[in-house]
Parts: structure tokens; sequence; C-alpha cells
């Protein structure tokens, strides 16, 4: 039977030399990966909250030229309200040509007036037919009633404008010479003035009309009508019956 003492030796061996053992080194696992990197977000972030007050100011300070750079010192700079005002869109104008009632014959005249630039189309629209409804500077007739307001002009992507105006646009004559020249006053502006513009529907009080005054169709948009300006022009431009021509079969009957 072994001794006992020599189980005790032995024992003391295995642990003196298990001292002496490497041991395991840390494994980065996928989990504890994961916690670090939700522990350094979090400590970035309050980090981030803590320090941002200080920071926040130095980004938002102008940066301010000195003389040597452009020559004026900073209380010498202009005002913004100066400098909001002098924007292109404020000083420049563009010349368009109006259409009104002739005077001196049956048809449309032009007339041509600068009016301000901007750069919303529908805007313009709206501009340029308010001048139209203003009237004439040179003595036109105006084939738009003064009162008429416009409402609203809409642009739609295939270049037709809807043209909403006040009630006050119906013609007081019912004659279907005045409606023409209406409806055709309000097109050719627009269509003239900007080849954007394909066709233009006039609409009434926000609603789709058939007509003004019962001639003209206006449930579709419409092209512009030259021929009443060169109608006009035609007036003038006929040139005279020469004496030596022959009669007509008609004249020879009234004969």
């Amino acid at each position: 039977m072994p001794h006992p003492e020599r189980y005790r030796s032995a024992e003391a061996t295995v642990r003196y030399l298990s001292a002496f053992q490497p041991r395991r080194a840390f494994r980065l696992t996928t989990g504890r990966v994961n916690v670090l990197l939700v522990l350094g977000l979090v400590s970035l972030q309050m980090l981030v909250s803590l320090t941002a007050p200080r920071w926040a100011r130095w980004l938002q300070r102008p940066i301010v030229r000195g003389a040597s750079e452009n020559g004026l010192t900073p209380e010498a700079s202009p005002p913004a309200a100066a400098i909001a005002g002098s924007t292109p869109e404020a000083r420049r104008a563009i010349n368009v040509k109006l259409f009104f009632e002739a005077t001196d014959r049956a048809g449309l005249a032009l007339e041509e007036r600068a009016v301000q630039y901007h750069s919303d189309l529908a805007r313009q629209l709206r501009v340029v037919l308010e001048e139209l409804i203003r009237g004439s500077q040179t003595g036109l007739g105006a084939a738009v009633d003064p009162q008429t307001r416009v409402l609203d002009v809409l642009v739609s992507a295939r270049g037709v404008a809807y043209v909403d105006l006040s009630p006050e646009v119906i013609p007081a004559a019912a004659g279907s010479h005045a409606e023409l020249l209406t409806v055709y006053s309000i097109v050719n502006t627009l269509s003239v003035n900007f080849p954007v513009v394909t066709r233009v529907q006039i609409i009434v009080g926000d609603r789709t009309v058939e007509t003004l005054a019962g001639h003209v169709d206006l449930s579709r948009p419409l092209l512009p009508n030259m021929a009443l300006l060169a109608a006009a022009r035609s007036v003038t431009l006929e040139p005279p019956v020469k004496p030596d021509m022959k009669p007509t079969p008609l004249d020879q009957d009234d004969n």
C-alpha cells in the first residue's frame, strides 16, 4: 500500500507545475465586438453633446475679410438689404408685343412695351396680361375690359397656358367681332411673346366656359390667330383697282 506522504508530494508537484503554465489569451468574439462598438458610439455621442456648445460658436462666426483684400472695412460694407435689392431680376426688363384693337381699321394692332422680367414663367405671363388689361399707351382700343382681373395663370408641361380671368372679361358688346378680338388679344399676346406657350385656354371665374358671348369656342386651348392682324393690315395695303381691268361677268350683269 502506497505511503500517504507520496500522494501529498505528488499533489504539491502538480500545483507547482500548473502555476508556470501560460494562461489562455483573451478571445474576441462577435458578441464582444458588438458590445465594444456600442460602447464606443455612446461615448462619442456623449462627447459631442458635451462639447458642441463650445465649437459651434466658432462655426457660426462670419468670415470678415481684411481691408487688404477688398479695400472695405466691416463698417463700410454694403448692407444686406441693398445687396438683395440689386438682384438682376429686380433691375431687368424685357420688351413685349401687346395686341390691342386697331382704331383705324377692323382687327388687332401691335404695341411694344417694356415690362419687368421674372424668372418664373407663370408670373411673367401674369405681368404681361396685366399690362394688356391696363390698356394702350399710344391710343389703340382696349380689346379687354380694363376692369378685368387676372385670378391665376398656370403653364402645363406641354406648353398650354391656363389663364383664369374675372367675369369682367366678357365683352359688353355681344357681337362676334368684339368677342373674337377679346379672345385673340389674350391668346396672341402670350403666344407671340413666349414661344414656349403653344396654346392658351381662357377660364372665367375658376371655371371652364364654352364661350364668352356665344361665338368663340373656349372649351379647349386655342392656337394664336395672326389672321386678325394680317386682315387689319390688308385694309391699308390692298392695291388699287387698275382702270384698264376687264369687268367680271358679275359687273357685266350689273351693267
